[in-house]
């Protein structure tokens, strides 16, 4: 069977390792890029070989998949011109900016017959796959996701640039639907909110804890979750994660026994597009499909709600 031919669009700090993965991988042929900088688009395409396109719509005539690495604020025009050419797409996370937009993204790409896949690389986290058959029905999730500050991402608030990973996450373990959302977030360095703190209670009883920062002074990936009977804890960055499991007989005084586990030493990113290579020829639907993209980001704009009316009750 022929490789796909892949391009990308946008190879700046995402993008040149989508570039560099298709190059490498057995079953696509990097064929191209293009970017608003086309002095950085010809150092990418020089490296691996392929080509540089001034125009998307002139890259788009010449591939199957594309990965589109765009600024946020771009992802729905980008992407919607993608499929609207009939190619299959992975978009960066989030899907888009707007709930609306998102839900005509995932349309779109039905109409056209094509697949369509989000970048939420968290999901191929070594260590998130290894904790995943552990855990069952959460009752409390807690996650930390906090990181220097960066011009890059700040086109959008920190729930979309950040905690949406998590938010995806927690939608991903089938928590059942959002009942209530309180949150708080406050700009520091950016005109938009760098900071957020979010409280979601699902109608079966979960309740998520999620904190998101771009002002911090060092990094961290945590993501713990408390069910009955059992704790599963997981550092996504160091790729290390605890499972402690109740010991000893009902009534008597409980305990923990604890197994550590290691996540391998896998690329996300490259399971993440092997992934989306693997749908499209197969027909697979995407592990992390447009619709959960779109679902993702549905309560990400409940969380922003919420800050909202924060915001205006503290002003």
């Amino acid at each position: 069977m022929t490789t796909l031919r892949a391009g990308v669009i946008g190879v700046g700090h995402l993008g040149q390792h989508h570039a560099r993965l298709y190059a490498t991988l057995p079953d696509s042929t990097l064929v191209g890029v293009t970017d608003q900088d086309l002095g950085r688009a010809r150092t990418i395409a020089e490296r691996h070989g392929a080509q540089t396109f001034e125009r998307a719509q002139d890259l788009l005539k010449t591939v199957d998949v594309v990965s589109v690495a765009v600024p946020t604020s771009s992802h729905y025009a980008v992407a919607k011109a993608c499929l609207e050419a009939g190619k299959h797409v992975l978009v960066e996370k989030p899907i888009a900016v707007l709930p609306d937009e998102a839900e005509e993204l995932v349309e779109l790409a039905k109409a056209k017959g094509c697949k369509l896949q989000v970048g939420h690389s968290e999901r191929f986290n070594p260590i998130m796959r290894s904790m995943r058959p552990h855990i069952h029905r959460p009752a409390f999730i807690e996650s930390h996701r906090l990181g220097p500050y960066s011009e890059r991402g700040t086109d959008v608030d920190v729930v979309l640039d950040l905690m949406i990973h998590d938010l995806d996450l927690v939608l991903s373990l089938n928590p059942g639907p959002v009942e209530e959302v309180r949150a708080a977030g406050v700009p520091v360095l950016s005109s938009k909110i760098d900071i957020a703190n979010a409280r979601i209670q699902f109608q079966h009883g979960c309740v998520a804890n999620l904190t998101a920062s771009r002002v911090s002074l060092g990094k961290m990936r945590r993501f713990r979750v408390f069910q009955r009977d059992s704790y599963v804890s997981m550092d996504l960055q160091s790729r290390q994660g605890i499972v402690g499991r109740r010991s000893g007989d009902r009534g008597a005084t409980p305990g923990f026994a604890i197994e550590e586990f290691k996540g391998g030493d896998e690329e996300p990113l490259k399971l993440q597009l092997e992934s989306f290579l693997h749908a499209v020829r197969t027909g697979a639907c995407p592990i992390v499909s447009g619709e959960d993209g779109a679902a993702a980001l549905v309560v990400a704009h409940q969380v922003l709600a919420a800050i909202d009316s924060f915001v205006q009750r503290n002003s």
